[in-house]
């Protein structure tokens, strides 16, 4: 979910923009004030301006509703000048709306957050995205698995140069239309580095390829950008050590990755079966990582992974971010997890 920023300093939930410290602070006359926990909530398939302004519309009541973060994810839904072959839809989001979008959620006091899948994702069921379509040489596994089958999404190759080329001038369009302070990179559900299909990652370690692909957008992100980083968790959660499916951490060698990357990375840990525990969250905690607990749809799985994060009772613990994964855009107000986790989120924080 990186924060462009002058002063940082570090409080209770984490490192969050405020005013540098006065003389009247230092002696105790103005305390500095507290962040806020993160309340937010990861939305896709809004691919339009008239989606962003039915988004916009429920802005206000959301934020009545205690929601202070929007992580929007754009992909290829956005009118791209640099590439316009990969702009996806007849009417994708311009930087016009964009910006009429982040004022709205600017004026409610929420932080909107872009989102671009990378490295995986690239493709879903037949469908292959619009890098791999206009540019299939940088395809993980070019020329296997016609229509997609047999695979789950395709991949780009993380180890040629080009991709890195056209995707952070991508990245950069998004990042100025929505003005952001930081950028979700996605990163989940990878499953071909190192396949025997792979040209340029047979043989390779799997979690040295991934780290790569996560340097080199933390470089162009938190170095050059000067943002904020967000990427989800799963493929640095080893599945053999918590007997977990293949979905929900990696069984392919990803996971050594997890020491391999720079610990100011947002780490968002997906979990959304009820649990006694959920060990990912200490073990990102225990390296040093910011984390950003996720759930989906399913009442007592929220409930549970939200009480549980709770009680890791660290600075680095940021909040919380519920997931959508679809259904009806104008009803986010009415989405059932969304209104009894915020309500539980804002009775726990009394």
């Amino acid at each position: 979910m990186a924060i462009r920023l002058a002063p940082l300093l570090l409080v209770v939930w984490g490192l969050v923009s405020v005013p540098p410290l006065t003389a009247a602070d230092r002696e105790g006359q103005r305390p500095a004030k507290k962040a806020e926990p993160w309340r937010a909530l990861h939305l896709l398939n809004y691919e339009t301006d008239k989606d962003l302004e039915t988004l916009g519309g429920q802005v206000p009541k959301l934020a009545e509703m205690g929601l202070n973060v929007i992580i929007l994810e754009v992909d290829y839904g956005f009118k791209f000048e640099a590439y316009p072959k990969l702009r996806r839809g007849r009417d994708p989001i311009t930087p016009e709306g964009a910006a009429k979008l982040t004022a709205v959620c600017r004026k409610s006091g929420i932080r909107l957050i872009p989102q671009f899948q990378c490295l995986g994702h690239q493709s879903w069921k037949a469908n292959t995205g619009p890098l791999l379509t206009v540019y299939p040489e940088l395809d993980l596994t070019p020329g296997a698995f016609p229509q997609n089958k047999g695979i789950y999404c395709r991949e780009w190759d993380p180890l040629n140069p080009k991709v890195n080329e056209i995707v952070f001038k991508l990245i950069d369009e998004i990042l100025d239309a929505f003005k952001a302070d930081a950028f979700h990179v996605g990163m989940d559900e990878v499953f071909l580095l190192g396949s025997e299909q792979s040209p340029s990652t047979k043989g390779k370690d799997p979690a040295k390829v991934f780290a790569k692909a996560v340097n080199d957008l933390h470089q162009h992100l938190v170095k050059g950008r000067k943002v904020e980083m967000l990427m989800w968790g799963d493929r640095l959660i080893d599945a053999k050590k918590y007997n977990w499916d293949e979905w929900e951490a990696s069984k392919n060698g990803t996971a050594p990755a997890v020491d391999l990357i720079p610990t100011d990375i947002i780490i968002c840990p997906w979990h959304y079966e009820r649990r006694d525990a959920y060990p990912s969250v200490p073990m990102f905690l225990d390296k040093g990582f910011r984390v950003l607990p996720a759930s989906w749809k399913k009442l007592d799985a929220s409930k549970a992974l939200i009480e549980y994060s709770e009680k890791q009772k660290s600075p680095k613990m940021l909040g919380h971010l519920f997931t959508t994964w679809g259904g009806r855009k104008d009803n986010l107000t009415e989405y059932p997890p969304l209104v009894q986790g915020l309500k539980l989120l804002q009775s726990s924080a009394k």
